[in-house]
Parts: structure tokens; C-alpha cells; sequence
């Protein structure tokens, strides 16, 4: 008995003490808990009437993260993460490794980053609390300051800090893509699927195709918080020609331009999607542009036509 009221009078502690944590606080501790803890999160990706049941297990050997994600139905799929190297794993090709400090598909990689570069383009909002996979946990919304991006909502274990739900949604708050976690285990140490993870053997990283350094893309305005994060040359979908490509972020959101000379690629003119990507093709003098992104499409279409040549 006297054990039980010991955790009730650390448990109430706890929640009185969170009582004067104010958003960005909140997202901080989730950053964190995202990069140090070990856990496992059984979750289901909704996507308009897509379903996508996940599992994905994080944790630290040696002061590195490694982390692993699982595609629970269809062909198997699968991703491991060790360090700064994520290794693909799928059943109809060859394992191959690419550089990122995040397994992309879960949750923004601005959420395990530093918080403080949202607030050039969000704002962060507490809201009320809830129960989820049977947890306490509190609602913080990461609301746009303009109308060129979406916004989000994150639901936190007040316990763990990590994310037990994750929205985005539209300027007219209709859901376009949800994480919702359906068990969360919070773990004591690594797990032995990740220790075998980083003792194995993975694929070097592979090689980024050469650019034409002739031509050095850069645009008139992008908005606030977005940069530049990449430059090279990509294979545009069902095109077999190499085309520029230029990859933006604002820590939330990820927009991908591809640059061609009109008539030499074959460039998509729509995109049928379920999750809020959007496309948008612009002729810009002798180059067409296509800017694809989860973003509205007003913005796609400015800033392709904003792209010129520096």
C-alpha cells in the first residue's frame, strides 16, 4: 500500500510540475526522448483510406542511435538505422544505404532536432489532454504563421515524453495524414534486434550522381523557414533521363523541384494523391519545373516560378 501511494504522490509530482511546461518545452523534452530513449512503438499510418501498420524500435549502443521500422503488411519492407546510415531492406531488390540522421515515413525529423528552427514558420500552441494507447497525454499544436504550409498537431505521453499521435492537417483542418500509436513500450536497454543491427555488416552508402556545376539553381523567394538542403541530379519518376533536382525543407514540411530544358524530359503534369502531396508545373524561359510537396499548391506554383539562374 504505502509503495502504491509513494508512485500516486511521484505521479501527481510529475503532472504538477508539467502544469508550467509551455509548448515549446514540451516539444523540447519530446526531441529529446526521440534521440536518448529506448522504446518500441507498434503504430498505424493512415493515409485517406490507405492503412499502413508499422512497428519501429529505437535505441543507443555506444552513445549511437540505431533504430529499426517494420512494414507489418504486404511484401516484406524494411529500414534500419545506425548512426547517420540508413540501410533499406526490401524483398524484390538489393539491400542499399543511404545518408540521413532519420528512418523518413514516421515522423517529421525536425521532431528528434532542434525545435527552436520551427518558430520562424510555426508557432507552438498548448491544447487539452487525453488518453492514448492507454497513456495520459497532452495535445501541443504547431500551428503555420502564413497560409504556404499545414499544420500539425502532436499528441505527448506526459510520462516518457514521446509522440503517441501525430496530424497534419489542412488550412480548413480537414486530416490529411495521421500517426496514431497503438502500444508503447518504453524499454530499460536496447533490444536484441538492434544490437544485431549495429553489429551487422550494412552496404556502403551509395554514391550521389555528379551535377552539371554549369548550372547553379536558385530562387527569388521561398517562404519563411525554408531552405535549401540539397542539389544534384535525380531521375524523375518513370524517366530514365537525369534532371536537376533541388530538395527544401522547413524542419516539417519537404518539397522536392525538378529542372529540365523543355522537351528533353518528359515532365509529370498531375499527381493523384492521398496524403496532401501536391504538384505544380511551371515553364520558366527554356527549363520547365516541377515542385511536388506536402504543401498547398499555391505554394508549389510560386516558388517554381521563382526558381532562376544564379
Amino acid at each position: 500500500m504505502r509503495l502504491i501511494l509513494l508512485a500516486l504522490l511521484v505521479f501527481n509530482f510529475s503532472v504538477i510540475a508539467q502544469e508550467d511546461l509551455s509548448a515549446k518545452a514540451w516539444l523540447d523534452n519530446m526531441s529529446h526522448a526521440l534521440r536518448e530513449q529506448e522504446f518500441k512503438m507498434s503504430l498505424i499510418q493512415l493515409q485517406a483510406d490507405h492503412i499502413r501498420p508499422l512497428v519501429y524500435i529505437h535505441g543507443k549502443i555506444e552513445d549511437q542511435e540505431v533504430a529499426f521500422l517494420e512494414h507489418l503488411n504486404g511484401p516484406p519492407k524494411n529500414a534500419v538505422r545506425v548512426g547517420t546510415t540508413v540501410t533499406f531492406i526490401e524483398h524484390d531488390q538489393p539491400a542499399y544505404s543511404v545518408r540521413a540522421n532519420r528512418i523518413q515515413g514516421i515522423l517529421p525529423p525536425a521532431f528528434a532536432a532542434d525545435i527552436s528552427k520551427l518558430e520562424s514558420g510555426y508557432q507552438f500552441v498548448l491544447g487539452g489532454r487525453s488518453r492514448l494507447a492507454g497513456r495520459p497525454s497532452q495535445l501541443v499544436r504547431i500551428i503555420p504563421k502564413d497560409n504556404f504550409r499545414y499544420g500539425y498537431q502532436v499528441w505527448l505521453d506526459m510520462e516518457s515524453y514521446l509522440p503517441l499521435r501525430y496530424d497534419m492537417l489542412t488550412q480548413d483542418k480537414q486530416l490529411l495524414e495521421q500517426i496514431l500509436v497503438v502500444e508503447l513500450l518504453v524499454l530499460d536497454a536496447p533490444p536484441a534486434i538492434l544490437i544485431e543491427a549495429y553489429k551487422q555488416d550494412w552496404p556502403a552508402v551509395a554514391s550521389q550522381s555528379k551535377r552539371d556545376a554549369g548550372d547553379n539553381w536558385t530562387f527569388n523567394w521561398l517562404p519563411e523557414g525554408f531552405e535549401i538542403l540539397v542539389k544534384d541530379s535525380h531521375r524523375l519518376m518513370g524517366s530514365h533521363e537525369a534532371v536537376e533536382y533541388i530538395a527544401l525543407s522547413d524542419g516539417m514540411a519537404n518539397i522536392s523541384v525538378y529542372v529540365a530544358r523543355v522537351g528533353d524530359t518528359k515532365m509529370p503534369e498531375e499527381l493523384v494523391t492521398r496524403n496532401g502531396l501536391s504538384l505544380a508545373t511551371e515553364v520558366v524561359g527554356n527549363f520547365e519545373v516541377v515542385a511536388v510537396g506536402k504543401v498547398p499548391t499555391e505554394t508549389l506554383t510560386r516558388i517554381a516560378k521563382s526558381i532562376g539562374i544564379q
